[in-house]
Formats: C-alpha cells, structure tokens, sequence
C-alpha cells in the first residue's frame, strides 16, 4: 500500500472528505478518528473499536460534525 494512504477507505486525520449536510455535499477535512464513547460536536457519539466515527471539520464554516465512515467520501 502506498504511504499516507487511509486502510479500508477509512479517512484519516487531513483527508479531504465530502458528506451531506441538509441536502447538500459539505467539504471540508477529517480531524479525528473517535474509538469510544465520548462527547464531540456537541452530542454523545457512541463508537468503539469496531463501530468508529469520525469528527470532521467544513472548510466552509469551520464547524466541526461526526459521521460514521459509510456516511464520507474521499
């Protein structure tokens, strides 16, 4: 595999993605990979391990926002 590259197509931190966001595609870049049960973006997000999520951040707003890896696009 080549270096700096995401395994399974799963972002890492400094991908650009895309996801959609009140009908719209949103662009803007992966900040984190979140692993377990925490508070982000304002609401409990309930991932492990094995069920991860991702906290993103819209380079048009700068807000940041968490999504599952099915819900992004590189």
């Amino acid at each position: 595999m080549a270096k700096g590259r995401s395994e399974g197509g799963k972002p890492k931190k400094g991908d650009k993605v895309t996801w959609s966001s009140h009908g719209r595609r949103t662009e803007g870049q992966a900040e984190k990979e979140i692993t377990e049960r925490t508070e982000a973006s304002g609401r409990t997000v309930d991932a492990s391990p094995d069920d991860p999520q991702y906290e993103v951040r819209s380079d048009k707003s700068g807000r940041t926002a968490v999504h599952r890896p099915s819900a992004l696009k590189k």
